[in-house]
């Protein structure tokens, strides 16, 4: 593979998690004001309709044919969960520690992948998770920002997350990324159509409705380049630069919130990210040798 490829790819995906962080911190100052369930509606309302009409033209009837139809509902199913979760997960804690609790969503790939998909994993990836779990505890722990079951909804988005990624690692085998990705949007855009109208608030300023737009946009814009990101550059080269999310949520947080994270809220975030890198580069089995 070319340089030129891989780092188009690396700047693809570090754009890509800049719009996330900008997302999640948007999303957040939303629910300040905006019923949960229309701030979710209106980001998959935009990702389906902007994925559409650039896919519809090029792939018309080719687009909807799946031999697991069952499975994509699924998948955008998983996804719909993991992002209601993230939602409920935004409002109770900061920008910054909640992104470093999705950042164990890799980890948990790496289990499932090896216990689902039967693919090894060492022992020293296996230390990582465990490195990284104590950090999420620590973020969650009693006397933390969050209280009572609000501790669950970060980590069981994790689980969730891990079970989407893991899905999409398998479909895309033997399915068209692109049909993939409409099944993604559509499924969240059906089901959140069922509430949206039960909880509409049409009395919101001009200032919110661009924030709704900003979100729809960053959103579709973050996973369009994620996906070209992994198009042009292998998986293992990109690893690493995903933990910079925990670095531009922290940043957008700030801009936003006003705020730092400190003390052992603080030494979580950086347990986490360590041991996500360091699984990132070593974590991998080594080859076995041929005679």
């Amino acid at each position: 593979m070319r340089k030129n490829s891989i780092l188009v790819g690396t700047v693809c995906l570090i754009i890509a998690l800049f719009c996330f962080s900008v997302l999640d911190a948007t999303n957040k100052y939303l629910m300040t004001s905006v019923p949960l369930v229309m701030v979710m509606w209106f980001r998959y309302a935009t990702h389906s309709v902007i994925s559409a009409s650039f896919l519809m033209p090029k792939k018309r009837r080719v687009l909807f044919r799946t031999k697991r139809v069952y499975l994509q509902i699924l998948r955008g199913a998983l996804l719909l969960l993991s992002s209601f979760l993230a939602f409920l997960s935004l409002q109770r804690m900061p920008v910054a520690e909640f992104a470093a609790i999705s950042m164990l969503t890799p980890l948990f790939v790496m289990l499932l992948s090896h216990f689902l998909l039967k693919e090894p994993v060492s022992w020293f990836g296996n230390l990582c998770v465990g490195g990284a779990l104590v950090g999420a505890v620590i973020l969650v722990r009693p006397g933390g920002n969050l209280h009572g079951w609000d501790a669950a909804f970060p980590l069981v988005m994790s689980v969730s997350n891990s079970l989407y990624q893991t899905l999409t690692s398998y479909l895309s085998r033997t399915e068209d990324p692109m049909t993939m990705n409409l099944f993604t949007g559509w499924v969240g855009f059906v089901v959140t159509s069922l509430f949206v109208a039960f909880n509409w608030d049409s009395d919101m300023s001009t200032n919110f409705w661009l924030l709704m737009c900003l979100s729809g946009l960053a959103g579709t814009l973050g996973h369009y380049l994620l996906i070209v990101g992994f198009s042009k550059a292998p998986a293992n080269r990109l690893a690493p630069y995903l933990y910079l999310q925990v670095a531009f949520s922290w940043f957008t947080g700030w801009v936003v919130f006003g705020y730092n994270p400190q003390g052992m809220d603080l030494f979580g975030i950086v347990l986490i990210c360590f041991f996500g890198v360091a699984s990132a580069y070593w974590g991998k089995p080594k080859k076995p040798q041929t005679p």
